[in-house]
């Protein structure tokens, strides 16, 4: 519409007035409304109605260059507009001169949005703030910004009523750290509205920016026992309670200028840490525990002293003598251990004087065959009692010999059923048994199935480095029917107590209602009594003719 008054008036202009046609010229320019995105260039049009116009052009501050002219026009271009600027317009007409305005509205787009969290680890219930700004932007006046957590809006601020020389592209809220707050994503959106300015809708969004909570409010705890023996693994650990996140804490652990490698464990809002040690030398030293979250640090040392207390020497003087042999046995302290120990050797009549060993003479036997003898060693280090003890096992030889619970003189074999010869020697070393009868040897390894055959007498000989002894071991097969008929007898006796008991219970114990069948009762008794004696006949008479 605009467009179509400015024709109509062209053409009215047009029309010789023969009053004053010059009076009635009109400027204008093109565009009518300027927006330039910050360094480009504009293209200006500054024309005028007058037929014969005189001076003309515009008059700016910004650097211009003129790239076309007619009779009545002149085109302009300017160039790095970087600043907002009114541009007058202007035309000359007989001697009169006519101007107007052009407004120009430099842009930037929100090209770069930041967000800041500071801190970017915070405690449990500390406050944080959240900052988002952008950089290089104009006009401000139709920016909006908008701090997002996660996807939810958080805060909006546009910047309409602040005064030009206030304002910053800037937004910042304050926020109390929670738990749930662990990683969460925060970011901004930045809006530039320039429908206004004849433009269109300009945004951008920043990069995320993660959140880490966390709650550190405890010292590590060592576990470490105060005395540490040289050159032995021992182990050592380092707890962290009430701390969270528990799975990111890291733990580094020293002995003096040696650096552990640990094992890492967590459950809950605990964490621990196990390390294996081996201390390599003796004297005070310190076990450190260094722990660490985010940017807190928190480090917890315990001192420990290292000793050296190798178990003692036992030495004997014949570790297989023979039995009736008269051998020493002496117990003493390692050189290594310092200050000398206290000795005790089992068996010896008395303890020794600090620094010396402890001995025993001992007449060996049989049955010191297989004897432990033990020393025992004791010290006191940083005012505890400790101990070690060193074990040798006696080994005397003697020559073989039978006992009766080792290899029964008379064995008795089930006819039928899988046996064999129960005969096991003494001796040291080890005898070898061998069994036979009549020039036959008889195979101990192996099972045999009993038969009469097998009833008979062997002599077995027991044999070793020292000599050799023989025993005989008789053998008898007892048949299956003997066995059968030992065990019937036995059932039916228990069986006849058992009767007999019920009755007499029976007898003394019934109610007295009953004694008026005294008589057909009696006679019932007496018919099992005989019965009971028929039983018994017969069973006598059975076992007499297996026999």
């Amino acid at each position: 519409m605009e467009m179509l008054l400015f024709g109509v008036w062209a053409l009215l202009a047009l029309i010789p007035d023969p009053g004053a046609p010059e009076e009635r010229f009109e400027v204008s320019v093109w565009p009518d409304q300027a927006l330039v995105k910050y360094g480009q260039s504009l293209m200006v049009n500054c024309s005028t109605t007058c037929p014969d116009p005189g001076p003309g052009g515009i008059e700016t501050l910004l650097k211009k260059t003129q790239v076309g002219k007619g009779p009545q026009w002149k085109e302009f271009l300017l160039e790095d507009v970087t600043q907002n600027s009114i541009l007058q317009c202007f035309f000359s007409c007989a001697g009169i001169q006519k101007d107007i305005n052009l407004g120009i509205t430099v842009y930037q787009p929100p090209e770069q949005v930041i967000v800041e969290l500071q801190p970017a680890w915070v405690a449990v219930d500390e406050a944080f703030t959240v900052t988002c700004h952008v950089p290089s932007v104009t006009p401000l006046e139709n920016l909006t910004l908008t701090l997002l957590q996660d996807d939810q809006e958080l805060q909006r601020k546009n910047f309409r009523s602040l005064a030009m020389a206030s304002q910053r592209a800037e937004v910042t809220i304050s926020v109390k750290a929670q738990r749930e707050d662990d990683r969460c994503n925060f970011s901004c959106r930045a809006e530039l509205d320039l429908n206004s300015h004849g433009g269109g809708l300009f945004h951008s969004n920043s990069a995320l920016q993660v959140l880490r909570i966390f709650e550190f409010s405890q010292s590590p705890q060592i576990r470490v026992s105060s005395l540490l023996e040289v050159g032995m693994a021992e182990t050592v650990s380092c707890e962290v309670a009430r701390v969270f996140p528990a799975e990111e804490v890291m733990i580094h652990m020293f002995l003096g200028d040696q650096e552990l490698s640990p094992f890492l464990f967590w459950e809950g809002d605990t964490i621990w840490a196990n390390a294996t040690v081996r201390a390599m030398e003796i004297g005070d030293q310190e076990l450190s525990c260094l722990t660490s979250l985010g940017p807190v640090e928190q480090k917890t040392s315990q001192p420990v002293y290292v000793y050296s207390f190798p178990p003692p020497i036992l030495e004997i003087e014949e570790m297989y003598p023979l039995a009736g042999t008269e051998i020493n046995v002496t117990c003493s302290g390692h050189i290594l251990t310092s200050p000398s120990p206290t000795l005790r050797l089992q068996g010896a009549p008395d303890l020794p004087a600090p620094g010396e060993p402890a001995w025993l003479s001992l007449n060996a036997s049989e049955e010191d065959d297989g004897r432990n003898l033990s020393c025992e060693a004791s010290l006191e280090v940083q005012g505890q009692q400790l101990s070690k003890t060193t074990v040798i096992q006696l080994h005397v030889l003697y020559k073989p010999r039978f006992e009766e619970s080792g290899c029964p003189g008379n064995q008795t074999w089930l006819e039928g059923m899988e046996q064999m010869l129960a005969c096991v020697p003494k001796g040291n070393p080890t005898p070898v048994l061998i069994c036979t009868w009549n020039g036959t040897v008889f195979d101990l390894e192996v099972p045999q199935k009993a038969t009469q055959n097998h009833s008979r007498t062997y002599c077995c000989t027991a044999t070793n480095q020292l000599g050799s002894v023989s025993k005989d071991v008789a053998v008898l097969v007892e048949g299956l029917d003997e066995g059968i008929s030992s065990t019937v007898l036995v059932i039916i006796i228990v069986a006849l107590g058992v009767g007999v008991i019920t009755v007499a219970l029976y007898l003394n114990y019934r109610p007295c209602k009953v004694e008026r069948r005294k008589l057909p009762y009696r006679q019932k008794e007496k018919n099992k009594e005989e019965e009971s004696q028929f039983a018994v006949q017969q069973a006598e008479k059975h076992n007499e003719h297996t026999c």
